[in-house]
């Protein structure tokens, strides 16, 4: 099959980020004033999530050290829903691998999936806290702020969510998630996490914002009384600077790969233009006809829950899926179509011709985006077919004319990216 030329294409973001995190976690909450909140000895539990998030070992780190000066004993617990396989064990692995562990922190993981319900919002909804959270004197939330991958509201991905679903650990993610079938995830969230702040000792939020490379470019301590407000505030900021691929429409889109440790749905939605949940909007920018994936992320841990947004896949990633985590995390979301394996192919090259040949456009003709993963997309390939736009975006700048797609002699692609 004839395949248009390929070109790499530089884009430019916003790069503002944060030079000293040491420094920038002490004055945040220098402004909290916590000396009167606190007693000497006091036990506080910090929330640590599944997400790849920019220089979270360093940013725990300087939190434990600066609670650690006012005379408290801070300790970490998995944050996480029903990820790392729903499992006590599998949450602490994650956390490793992050570079969270008791030696890098210098202080106590303490994993559990036992949950106590400490109330119910005003739809009924039983609120579950992670047992080590409840017992402890105080709580401190950490988490990244950013859009959600399932739906859009003023509140999406950030410290409300990390009150629901990860503090509420398995038992609290399915209560959650069959509720959002009736009520809406903004709903849920939302109310969930009032009662998780009006009935548990929640000192205070940490919130983190990163740039479109993929750094952190704010933290911010939020009081407990204002979270929600200051949450709200830092997800415009977190939209705006959401990196995104630069075109309205496409018609073939191919992804090197996907995973955990790049979005809860294994590939950004607002990126890709997809949703998983048949139940909230789907965004309509970008359209892409036809979505390949070529890989899995080894800090999936086989879990390639969201492989149900491809419409192809490679054989290599189907190999690396473990069902049993896909399966809980997909169940667990009510999602189960986000596990569903597409088409499948042994070489990237019938992926590739199979995309062009049933994406509606003349080969020639056909606009394909080829990307890393939807965290990084400062790089990007692209057909020759898509240069009238990208000549008219003043972001964007062709850095190689590369001519054909490199396929090596097993029909697979060359890594460009």
């Amino acid at each position: 099959m004839f395949l248009p030329k390929i070109v790499r294409v530089q884009q430019s973001f916003d790069a503002t980020r944060v030079t000293d995190i040491p420094k920038t976690v002490a004055e945040q909450l220098g402004k909290l004033g916590l000396g009167n909140l606190l007693k000497p000895g006091q036990s506080v539990a910090i929330t640590a999530g599944s997400r790849g998030v920019a220089n979270i070992a360093n940013i725990t780190r300087a939190l434990v050290d600066e609670l650690r000066k006012l005379g408290v004993r801070p300790f970490i617990i998995p944050a996480m829903g029903s990820h790392g396989g729903g499992t006590a064990d599998g949450q602490r692995s994650v956390l490793e691998h992050y570079g969270i562990t008791e030696s890098t922190m210098g202080v106590p993981v303490r994993a559990t999936m036992e949950t106590i319900q400490v109330g119910e919002t005003v739809q009924g909804i039983p609120v579950f806290l992670d047992r080590f959270a409840a017992e402890a004197d105080h709580v401190v939330v950490v988490n990244r702020i950013k859009p959600h991958t399932d739906f859009d509201g003023d509140i999406e991905s950030g410290l409300c969510k990390m009150m629901t679903i990860g503090l509420g650990k398995h038992t609290g993610a399915i209560h959650y998630h069959r509720a959002n079938i009736k009520y809406g995830y903004y709903t849920v969230i939302t109310s969930v996490a009032r009662v998780v702040r009006e009935r548990c000792r929640i000192l205070f939020g940490l919130g983190i914002v990163e740039n479109a490379y993929d750094e952190t470019a704010t933290i911010e301590a939020m009081a407990t009384p204002t979270m929600e407000a200051d949450e709200r505030r830092l997800l415009v900021v977190a939209k705006a600077n959401l990196a995104r691929i630069p075109f309205d429409e496409g018609d073939v889109l191919v992804v090197d790969e996907m995973g955990k440790n790049i979005s809860g749905a294994g590939m950004d939605t607002n990126v890709i233009g997809r949703n998983i949940s048949q139940r909230e909007r789907v965004p309509v920018k970008p359209w892409f006809t036809r979505i390949f994936v070529r890989d899995l992320t080894e800090e999936s841990y086989g879990n390639a829950v969201g492989i149900g947004l491809a419409d192809i896949v490679s054989r290599r990633l189907v190999n690396k899926i473990d069902y049993a985590p896909t399966y809980i995390n997909a169940i667990t979301s009510t999602n189960v179509e986000a596990a569903r394996v597409p088409v499948t192919f042994d070489s990237d090259r019938e992926a590739i011709e199979t995309a062009f040949s049933t994406c509606g456009t003349e080969a020639e003709a056909c606009r394909m985006v080829w990307i890393k993963n939807t965290l990084k997309l400062d790089q990007f390939i692209a057909t020759e077919t898509l240069l009238p736009e990208i000549e008219n975006k003043p972001h964007l700048k062709v850095l190689d004319r590369l001519g054909e797609l490199p396929f090596d002699r097993e029909g697979n692609l060359r890594q460009l990216l």
